[in-house]
């Protein structure tokens, strides 16, 4: 029986313990051990592994941890480091993920419950011979509940990381490790949500008391999105190093490299699905690294074990939020348009980065959310030779990332268009009336507005798809018409079939032209009108009058011919 693929697991004892296929990155452990600072600040994007290799790391340094769990992986040959470092610490793990809330008093609630529970793991404290009465009593602070809560003070909470590390030092005798992972989850809530400076303010105190006055601690390990230091998180934090995605050191232990996902097929039999799962979840660029999003990976494995031939899906598109992209569409001028034509058509675009922005920069300028966008994973990028350091050459990394493009572009296509009612409605009865210049002259027009497609490397279908989702979001805006997509009308599946109340029924089928040749492609929509008999199901339903188009698109030009 085939080792389990760890779906959504990101605790290091239960994948080893559990049969589950596991990815070697414990050199991490080595790597860090080498070139550790005090307090090290890993960014990466959502659901590259952070959680995963934090948890390995509590499992590695924690007192009492099981040494089982590393045989046979590779920090295991590593004899020396091992016997000096493992199960020789006291470990203080959390994930702030998961504070969150609309208000404040929420979200301060999760943190508080967040802290109490790491704490409760250590209740041999309030029984220690090491501790004194006072000490006993900080940690009954930081412990106690009533009605399900915990009870910390404001003052508790943050001194909280700094008075755990406190007591686990007194007991042990050895100094702290500390792992937060998700550090920025907590302002990026708030910053949605309308109380990021009281969340900025707890934060930094929080922070601050464990990592910049703990002399208790040995060293700290940070995992997150953003750099958040404009906003003084960090302040006077001197012994804090940061490793972002354009670091080249660590840059293979989050995500897949290539030699990760070649063994993960074989082991499976799927070997034959390389070069579509490289297409689609392929192409970040890490340091000198080229990785695959490994959510991806495991996920469409899984799919492809349980149903071969299953298509490519979005995975992490659907895991994140899709804000900035709307508010970088949003806030569109001409050159952004134009830049992101350029990047949805395997382009690249060159932009200054900066790896210091905070939530709030994110509103200031249109220029700010390319920042954050590579960041956060939406694109990937280099840094340019013989250039700023902050110059860097950025594009959409793979088929998944530029499908998001593609419909998101074309949300906002729908709700840029739906404000101007006159022009809409103009345009959408020319097809009931037969107005095929119309049609035309304004889908032109329409077309000049938005952004088109025309890389190469995309397929015909998609490309389709992306010019059928406009068409059909303007003609949606009938609200008195029936208006189905790729509905079952003859033989087959029509692109867009429409019934008026007037009893009119309207088909349409939409090429793209890779070849320019607009007519042509035009003569191929209606004739398969005509072999598909995609007239016969609006028969039936009994409409008078049918009229049948076909449009053809190529980049930002258009075709339209009725039959």
């Amino acid at each position: 029986m085939k080792k389990k693929l760890p779906i959504g697991i990101d605790g290091f004892e239960k994948l080893r313990t559990n049969d589950f296929y596991y990815v070697d990155k414990t050199l991490f452990i080595k790597e860090l051990l080498q070139n550790w600072g005090e307090v090290n600040l890993f960014t990466r994007p959502r659901r590259f592994g952070k959680s995963l290799n934090i948890n390995m790391l509590k499992c590695f340094f924690e007192t009492g941890s099981d040494p089982a769990l590393f045989g046979g992986l590779k920090i295991a040959r590593e004899t020396a480091l091992c016997e000096k470092y493992m199960g020789k610490f006291p470990v203080i793990s959390i994930s702030l993920k998961s504070v969150d809330g609309l208000k404040y008093e929420t979200a301060v609630a999760a943190l508080r419950r967040v802290i109490g529970n790491e704490a409760c793991r250590f209740e041999f404290l309030s029984e220690s011979e090491q501790l004194g009465q006072n000490d006993k009593e900080l940690y009954l602070g930081l412990t106690s509940v009533k009605n399900g809560k915990f009870l910390m003070t404001d003052d508790i909470l943050t001194d909280s990381l700094q008075t755990l590390s406190k007591l686990l030092f007194k007991h042990y005798g050895q100094k702290v490790i500390l792992l937060i992972d998700e550090y920025d989850v907590p302002l990026d809530k708030a910053f949605q949500a309308g109380y990021y400076d009281e969340m900025t303010n707890l934060i930094r105190n929080l922070l601050g008391n464990a990592l910049k006055t703990n002399d208790s601690l040995y060293f700290a390990v940070l995992t997150g999105c953003l750099r958040i230091s404009k906003e003084s998180i960090f302040t006077g934090l001197n012994n804090l190093k940061i490793h972002t995605i354009s670091d080249v050191r660590y840059d293979e232990y989050f995500g897949f490299t290539n030699s990760d996902v070649d063994e993960l097929l074989e082991f499976y039999g799927l070997s034959s699905c390389k070069n579509i799962i490289r297409d689609w979840y392929d192409g970040y660029h890490f340091g000198d690294t080229d990785v695959y999003c490994p959510w991806d990976v495991m996920n469409y494995c899984d799919e492809l074990l349980a149903a071969p031939g299953t298509p490519p899906k979005n995975y992490w598109a659907n895991t994140s939020g899709n804000g900035l992209i709307l508010r970088l569409l949003k806030n569109t001028d001409q050159t952004t348009k134009d830049e992101l034509e350029e990047l949805l058509n395997g382009e690249k675009i060159t932009k200054k980065i900066s790896q210091e922005l905070t939530y709030r920069d994110i509103e200031d300028s249109v220029e700010n959310v390319w920042s954050v966008l590579y960041a956060t994973g939406y694109l990937t990028g280099m840094h340019l030779e013989q250039a700023d350091a902050d110059i860097f050459s950025l594009w959409i990394p793979n088929g998944e990332i530029r499908k998001l493009f593609y419909e998101l572009v074309q949300d906002w296509f729908r709700a840029a268009t739906r404000s101007d009612t006159e022009r809409i409605n103009r345009f959408c009865s020319a097809f009931p009336a037969g107005d095929v210049e119309t049609i035309q002259e304004m889908l032109g027009d329409y077309l000049w507005d938005s952004i088109s497609v025309r890389d190469t490397a995309v397929r015909t279908n998609m490309k389709e798809n992306f010019y059928h989702g406009m068409v059909l979001g303007l003609l949606r805006s009938q609200g008195s018409w029936l208006v189905k997509s790729n509905a079952e009308t003859g033989e087959g599946y029509s692109d867009i079939s429409i019934q008026t109340p007037e009893r009119i029924g309207i088909i349409i089928e939409l090429k793209y032209a890779n070849d320019g040749n607009l007519e042509e492609a035009c003569r191929k929509a209606l004739e398969q009108i005509e072999e598909k008999k995609y007239a016969e199901g609006l028969k039936r339903r009994g409409i008078k009058k049918i009229i049948q188009y076909g449009i053809a698109f190529c980049e930002k030009e258009c075709m339209v011919v009725m039959a």
